[in-house]
């Protein structure tokens, strides 16, 4: 079950062929740029190689090798994968060695793995996936899985799959129960909650005391006011005292104060308490992202139940659904994200070829892609492959398959960053604006005021 994305789906049936990948293997490591490399070549499609990571699980990363092996029969993956807690602490003195993986997780932004810390160990990628993909390679893949992963003109790492938030997730049994809709505006929604506390049960619940989250709710408030401001912002291109951002905060509060969020919600974490808050079927609605599909599956929201506390679960339909029009403006839909990681190629590896055969295959080509489709946990990189639902075991497929196929065309579209681009100490500034507005210590005013002080005291922000 995946805990914090911070921490750390018909298409063509088109299949790139293997030779189109091969044809320059040999020769991408003596274009890969962006560092020296003391590690060589070799075998473009024979080779033991090693992968290591903080994700996928054991399972889906052998799940993934064992696909891959159907077309590269004598490249054989190793994976290891390591505890987030100590992912860097291990990778940094291997790749330091001749001795570390060929293959090696990397995350965009300033979360464990970050693909700016490890961009110098890894040799550029896009030759390769200029040769599988073409020259319009990046009109063919998920914009964000791109710019995440490019280190300034070197693409360190291909993306695997991507998390995007933005949608709110809601328990269509307890919806249909007491007869209600799922809200499109901030009245319906506090009607909605009024209702169900009427019957005894939670509305929506959010874990504000983890507020990493809050940011979610944050930005989708933002977006809907006017599109695109808080991306700007924290690019500091706007100030955090724009009246988008005070207007947004003072929504946030609205929340609090019209029933929406429930009392005590400062002193809930997201994960575990939120989630198994709606997994217990206490509450009706989260705030969530893509990440969630997993649990439409029989078998996800089966496991996800008992982990929270219920012995004998019976599963709900858990649908998403657009953030309510709580402005309303008319501004809704959006989704925002980022890579949920890359895998990038050591540069000091004796098998560059057939660990970048490995990366190219896995993250461009449509068999690797509808493995991770099929997860339904990452959305693919690779535009067009949604999983194949004739292999997936939905709750409720009647209602899921469209709108798990809904959710992951728009946000493939999707070209607004999530947490990529906040570094450590500006995600500690949002959180403290969210927390001290949602206690009532600070104005929406005034912890906007105090968070533009706090980031423009950070690199590349300043004033505006």
């Amino acid at each position: 079950m995946r805990t914090s994305p911070t921490i750390r789906l018909r298409r063509s049936r088109r299949v790139i062929p293997a030779l189109s990948i091969l044809s320059f293997l040999a020769l991408s490591a003596a274009a890969c740029g962006g560092g020296s490399s003391s590690g060589s070549a070799g075998s473009p499609t024979s080779a033991n190689i090693t992968w290591w990571g903080w994700t996928p699980s054991t399972q889906v990363a052998q799940q993934y090798i064992s696909a891959f092996n159907k077309v590269y029969p004598n490249i054989h993956v190793t994976y290891k994968m390591l505890t987030i807690a100590g992912y860097n602490a291990a990778l940094r003195p291997a790749l330091a060695s001749s001795v570390g993986p060929d293959i090696f997780d990397v995350a965009p932004g300033a979360a464990n793995g970050s693909v700016e810390t490890y961009s110098p160990d890894a040799i550029n990628l896009e030759p390769a996936v200029v040769k599988a993909l073409g020259s319009d390679w990046q009109s063919k893949l998920s914009p964000i899985g791109v710019s995440s992963l490019m280190i300034g003109q070197k693409l360190a790492a291909v993306s695997v799959g991507a998390v995007y938030s933005g949608t709110v997730w809601i328990n269509q049994n307890l919806f249909s129960q007491y007869h209600l809709t799922p809200p499109t505006t901030l009245a319906q929604w506090v009607s909605n909650c009024a209702t169900f506390k009427a019957h005894g049960i939670g509305c929506f619940v959010q874990g504000v005391g983890q507020p990493a989250f809050n940011e979610d709710t944050v930005q989708a408030i933002s977006d809907n006011i006017q599109p695109g401001v808080w991306a700007q912002a924290i690019q500091g291109q706007v100030p955090w005292t724009s009246p988008v951002i005070v207007k947004a905060l003072t929504i946030w509060k609205e929340m609090f104060s019209d029933g929406i969020m429930e009392k005590g919600a400062l002193g809930v974490q997201q994960y575990p308490d939120a989630n198994n808050d709606f997994m217990s079927g206490k509450y009706a609605m989260v705030m969530m992202g893509t990440w969630y599909m997993q649990y439409d599956t029989a078998p996800g929201m089966s496991a996800a139940i008992s982990a929270a506390g219920i012995s004998s679960p019976k599963n709900f339909t858990a649908l998403p659904i657009a953030f309510p029009d709580v402005a309303g403006t008319g501004h809704t839909g959006a989704l925002y994200g980022d890579s949920d990681y890359g895998i990038a190629v050591n540069a000091k590896s004796g098998h560059q070829a057939a660990a970048t055969t490995f990366a190219v295959w896995l993250g461009t080509s449509t068999a690797g892609q509808e493995q991770v489709a099929n997860a339904l946990d990452d959305i693919a990189a690779l535009k067009g492959v949604q999983p194949n639902w004739s292999q997936i075991n939905l709750v409720t497929p009647s209602v899921q398959q469209t709108a798990l196929s809904k959710l992951i065309t728009n946000a493939v579209a999707s070209t607004e960053p999530r947490l990529a681009t906040v570094s450590v100490n500006l995600q500690t500034a949002i959180g403290n604006a969210t927390t001290t507005v949602a206690s009532g210590s600070a104005t929406p005013a005034q912890a906007a005021a105090t968070l533009q002080a706090a980031a423009a005291k950070l690199p590349n922000h300043g004033a505006v």
